[in-house]
């Protein structure tokens, strides 16, 4: 019967061209590499290479064949991560809950480093109102949380401050507050607030209701498409606020009240006493590096 050492020699003189050059890369002696792959064609019954020329080449049959041993070689290869993973006590599946106004690009780049560190480990991310994260961590939904600092406190949980991201005021550019040289509070009271809050029903308390109208959603891409469409204003982190307005699909507003963008800060939050391994613990640490490339833009700017 084949064996996945045979399938080895099959798919590298396959990529290499040659038997000698399989041989070196693998660190066998060439007759070792020709009678293992003369094994496996007698196993399969089937002839993977053409040797009638002086540089072997595959088979119509062989070609075929080709893709099959290459994904029971990876099968291989992920069945031996996932033992050795579980060996380590790594994590089969960790949970990070996000607010959606963090949903940056270095995210991506966290998690495709997450990927080849811990190719075994399912990575879960939950989107969720800052307001809302700690509670499904303390229910047991998730790993670790990132989320927009609020005011209440929670000594189950351990926080670490990891950065601030800018919020500005936003509104459609034909929306009648997108007229004014400058916006007062008494200007905003009488247009509808856009505010989010989570399914428990906090909201920030950072971020109080201003007008007298306000409508609510529990998710941040609702408010994007609900100011676009010019059904209120809302505050939105800087970066995105910004693209947006060169797309010409908002205007910042010029409030009397802020002379500079405000900061909300930024915390990395997990259950305090929870036993957690190398998947988790480095996660914790690679989100230091979430808003880099926020902080740099805005420090450019």
């Amino acid at each position: 019967m084949y064996n996945l050492d045979q399938l080895q020699m099959f798919v590298t003189a396959a990529k290499l061209g040659s038997f000698s050059a399989c041989a070196r890369q693998l660190g066998k002696v060439q007759s070792a590499v020709s009678q293992g792959i003369a094994n496996l064609e007698i196993d399969l019954n089937v002839e993977l290479f053409d040797r009638s020329t002086r540089k072997p080449t595959l088979t119509e049959q062989g070609r075929h064949l080709l893709r099959y041993a290459e994904a029971t070689l990876q099968q291989s290869f992920e069945l031996q991560s996932a033992a050795k993973a579980l060996s380590d006590f790594q994590e089969t599946e960790v949970t990070i809950l996000i607010d959606d106004n963090l949903l940056i690009d270095k995210l991506g780049t966290i998690a495709d480093e997450f990927s080849q560190r811990f190719p075994s480990t399912t990575l879960t991310t939950m989107l969720a109102s800052s307001t809302d994260i700690p509670n499904l961590l303390l229910n047991g939904k998730g790993d670790l949380g990132v989320m927009l600092t609020d005011m209440v406190y929670f000594k189950e949980l351990d926080v670490r401050y990891i950065g601030s991201i800018q919020f500005v005021p936003v509104a459609c550019p034909d929306h009648a507050l997108s007229k004014h040289d400058s916006v007062t509070p008494a200007d905003l009271i009488p247009y509808r607030q856009l505010i989010v809050r989570g399914e428990s029903g906090k909201s920030m308390a950072y971020m109080p209701p201003i007008s007298s109208n306000q409508w609510w959603t529990n998710d941040h891409h609702v408010l994007i498409k609900y100011v676009e469409k010019g059904l209120g204003w809302t505050y939105l982190p800087s970066h995105e606020a910004r693209q947006r307005a060169v797309l010409g699909k908002m205007k910042i507003l010029p409030v009397t009240f802020d002379h500079k963008e405000w900061l909300a800060p930024v915390e990395c939050v997990s259950p305090k006493g929870k036993a957690v391994g190398p998947a988790v613990k480095w996660l914790n640490t690679a989100m230091n590096g979430l808003l880099e490339d926020i902080t740099q833009t805005k420090t450019r700017a």
